[in-house]
């Protein structure tokens, strides 16, 4: 039988500790809803739909921790070959390189080594997701107003790590067979920012190509895609 990702990753290192959803919750129940559906073998773009009756910020909330876990699992296997002599800036290719501002120790787009920056994303990803006022866990505190706009924030980030991984270090995925499995999160990621509109094409641009591959749609773009310029300089989102 063919392993999951998590039952392929579960023995590896995290870069992060796992943000958990506790057991009878509603947010529990669409996480295990969620998970069954990908493991089922479902068509993935079947499976990022929100479910008949479900509110869409408890399935958006769900998502972003879920893709939370599972990229700090795909970096967790590759950060010892990201170093900052190996990775001096943030970036994907020749073509896009990402800039960090946080507002307040980054206050203006700064360049970055990429274990540094990505360092700094996934602490502010996870302060974020443990930030109760923006993620609730009572069922009767409703979502504020500004959180569907922040998730955009965070998986815009999330969706960097992938094109750093897959750019500069997929010698190491195919080295260790995790090929398969990181494509098919990606698919999962890609599918569901593309069904609820959660990250701009600008920033799917860098892998424009490996998605038309392996995804076999990149339709998105033939609406909004203009040429990039020879470096295109993307700052974090504020």
């Amino acid at each position: 039988m063919a392993l999951s990702f998590i039952d392929f990753f579960q023995k590896g290192r995290t870069f992060r500790p796992k943000k958990k959803f506790e057991p009878g919750t509603l947010k529990y129940s669409l996480h295990k809803h969620a998970q069954a559906s990908l493991n089922s073998g479902i068509n993935l773009r079947h499976a990022v739909q929100l479910p008949p009756g479900e509110d869409l910020n408890d399935w958006v909330a769900v998502h972003v921790v879920d893709f939370f876990n599972r990229i700090n699992l795909i970096y967790g296997t590759v950060c010892d070959y990201c170093v900052e002599e190996t990775c001096p800036t943030m970036c994907g290719g020749p073509k896009f390189e990402y800039l960090w501002a946080d507002g307040h120790r980054y206050k203006k787009p700064t360049p970055l080594p990429a274990p540094h920056y990505i360092s700094l994303l996934m602490d502010w990803v996870e302060m974020q997701i443990n930030n109760e006022y923006l993620f609730p866990v009572k069922v009767d505190t409703p979502f504020p107003k500004n959180f569907l706009p922040m998730c955009k924030k965070i998986l815009t980030r999330l969706f960097r790590v992938f094109v750093h991984v897959y750019i500069h270090h997929f010698d190491r995925l195919v080295a260790i067979g995790a090929e398969a499995h990181v494509n098919t999160c990606y698919k999962h990621f890609y599918y569901f920012v593309i069904e609820c509109d959660l990250v701009s094409p600008k920033e799917l641009e860098p892998l424009r190509e490996m998605t038309a591959r392996i995804c076999k749609d990149v339709s998105v773009y033939d609406k909004h895609h203009q040429p990039s310029s020879p470096v295109t300089r993307l700052a974090a989102v504020r």
